[in-house]
């Protein structure tokens, strides 16, 4: 027996996991052990996203790339590679922080969706807040994202948690229950 609904992992990418980035998550291997344990208990119910930087940055983020002109890869560099094999699950590129968006949207329906990644101060709280805009539950899983630094990913937990409840915040023990050792939930 799976969870209800959908896995989101929002940017489990090289560009967060590396120390030497001017993007690095700090907890970001503290976390890949959570992550793991969810997508194998939601099975064949996750979808991956990537942030990519645009062919040619618009509007406000003409200035944000002039400040991270290191991320002007195109998709299949290196620095955007996931850091997991999605192994069959759909990847989800998109050149904004948020990834809520009619395509992730059509594979998860009317959810409920549950989210781990990085950062939680950003690209998971950006793509969090449009998915219960939409009417969508959400659940955030504290113990499976990682934020810029742990007051940001604190600060931001304590914020999601004035959603409720349109957002629920969960640790990896709640979200599984009695999965791992057999039980139902």
């Amino acid at each position: 027996m799976r969870p209800e609904g959908w896995l989101v992992v929002v940017d489990l990418q090289q560009v967060f996991r590396d120390p030497d980035s001017p993007w690095t998550t700090p907890r970001f291997e503290e976390i890949r052990p959570n992550v793991r344990r969810l997508v194998q208990a939601f099975g064949d119910h996750v979808v991956f996203t990537r942030f990519v930087a645009p062919e040619k940055p618009e509007g406000a983020w003409v200035d944000y790339y002039e400040q991270y002109d290191f991320a002007l890869q195109p998709p299949d560099a290196p620095l955007y590679q996931l850091a997991e094999d999605p192994g069959p699950a759909p990847v989800l590129d998109a050149i904004t922080f948020g990834k809520w968006g009619p395509e992730l949207a059509g594979i998860v329906g009317d959810g409920p969706i549950t989210v781990t990644g990085v950062a939680t101060d950003c690209c998971v709280l950006s793509t969090v807040l449009p998915a219960a805009d939409a009417g969508v539950p959400v659940r955030v899983v504290s113990d499976a994202c990682a934020g810029a630094s742990d007051e940001a990913h604190d600060d931001t937990l304590q914020i999601l948690g004035c959603y409720a409840p349109l957002v629920q915040v969960a640790t990896t023990a709640q979200v599984l229950g009695g999965l791992e050792s057999g039980g139902g939930a």
